[in-house]
């Protein structure tokens, strides 16, 4: 009765729905296209295999990153399988193509109505399914064990307030974790409240974004930017969040000293509008995409994608965003693996074990609010044996939490012997 529901109030919505769709079409034309994806709907026939068809569900551009290892592991163990990559986003689906090019099969995963769902499964009849992080879909859980397709939820993290707000709908939330096979938890914690929330067979394997290598060219490219640069300081914001930019410059503003800031939002969509920031404060500024910063550029605004780790190969110390205002914040493993020592914000829930973790190694710091940033920032850069002490644990801290894609292959191989793979 629950998912009969929820499946109704999907239906009332789909008119706010398509709208959304169409405003966010306004910023990112890419939103515009595809759309029938979105409903199942396909202009192409199947794609021609002779093996089995892995579905890997990654929502956006993090989970399309992270699942990077754990895809080429599953090509190595089933060399005759084809690849099915979902996403709901286009940022995701652009990383996808530049990630994988075209040794995956890439669409949109339908939203969680019962028809769209099912034409979905029709269309694909993948072997076995894999959803990256917390994506419960009760329609589309549904529909796979009517089905009896076995699907694992991997590199599986749930946040207290995540596992609250699941709580508050258990006779819904409740089925869909129990027709999961299997899930493979990120840490302990994350453990436990998938298991009280009705998620069966959970083990934890890690987190496969420490097995992510940062592109070699790209830390090359962040070299050649800090070669050009001659010596000058530079700290990073990298994926700033509505709302975070406005502290970080008022407080940076009155920062003596010709320290660069590389200010990096953490959607495309807000490049312009905080250039506008930059532009109404005076500050001088200059967009990555227009080149490397003057001598004169108090702010590189980084609005250019795919190039995180460059980014970071570049900048003495980063802050992550998304932790300044209660928004959870980024993942900070990708600076650690480039050796860029961290500072985070207070609001870290979204990747709480990861980060308290890399405070407790020695490779990151956590700071009370923007000031405060500003402050950490200019003392770490007039101390280097600090920074090469942070710089030394950000590697050691990477390295000692590899492994996850091992361990989470043998879990799917028990899932995928379900369906006979």
């Amino acid at each position: 009765m629950a998912r009969l529901v929820y499946a109704l109030l999907l239906y009332l919505l789909l008119p706010a729905i398509l709208l959304r769709l169409f405003l966010r079409g306004r910023k990112q034309p890419a939103y515009r296209a595809h759309v029938g994806e979105r409903f199942g709907i396909y202009g192409r026939p199947p794609v021609a295999r002779h093996g089995p068809l892995i579905w890997v569900h990654a929502v956006s551009v993090g989970e399309t990153r992270a699942a990077q290892p754990l895809i080429e592991a599953l090509q190595a163990r089933w060399p005759d399988a084809k690849i099915l990559l979902t996403g709901m986003t286009p940022t995701g689906r652009a990383a996808g193509a530049e990630v994988y090019g075209d040794r995956v099969i890439q669409t949109y995963l339908p939203y969680d109505l019962p028809d769209a769902v099912g034409r979905f499964l029709d269309h694909f009849s993948p072997s076995f399914g894999v959803l990256m992080e917390t994506e419960i879909w009760p329609n589309l859980l549904a529909a796979c064990a009517r089905r009896k397709l076995p699907v694992a939820l991997v590199n599986a993290r749930l946040s207290a307030r995540s596992a609250r707000g699941y709580g508050r709908f258990s006779a819904l939330t409740r089925p869909a974790f129990a027709r999961l096979s299997a899930v493979a938890a990120q840490a302990s914690a994350d453990a436990g409240r998938l298991t009280a929330l009705g998620a069966p067979a959970v083990e934890v394997c890690g987190n496969l974004k420490f097995d992510v290598e940062p592109a070699a060219e790209r830390r090359q490219l962040g070299e050649s930017w800090r070669q050009a640069l001659a010596g000058r300081a530079v700290w990073l914001a990298a994926s700033t969040r509505e709302g975070e930019e406005v502290l970080l410059l008022d407080a940076w503003c009155s920062a003596p000293g010709d320290v660069l800031l590389v200010l990096v939002p953490r959607h495309p969509q807000r490049f312009d509008e905080v250039a506008g920031l930059l532009a109404a404060r005076g500050i001088a500024y200059r967009r990555r995409s227009e080149g490397l910063p003057t001598a004169d550029t108090r702010v590189w605004l980084g609005d250019s994608m795919g190039e995180m780790a460059a980014y970071y190969a570049l900048a003495d110390v980063a802050f992550i965003g998304g932790s300044l205002l209660p928004l959870g914040g980024q993942n900070l493993i990708e600076a650690a693996a480039c050796d860029c020592p961290v500072l985070v914000g207070p609001h870290t829930f979204n990747f709480l074990s990861a980060t308290e973790d890399a405070i407790a190694a020695g490779a990151a710091r956590r700071v009370a609010d923007a000031p405060a940033l500003v402050d950490q920032v200019q003392y770490l850069l007039q101390d280097a044996r600090q920074l090469a002490a942070m710089r030394q644990a950000c590697g050691e801290f990477a390295a000692a939490h590899r492994g996850a894609t091992a361990r989470t292959l043998r879990l799917i191989e028990r899932c995928a012997a379900q369906a006979g793979c």
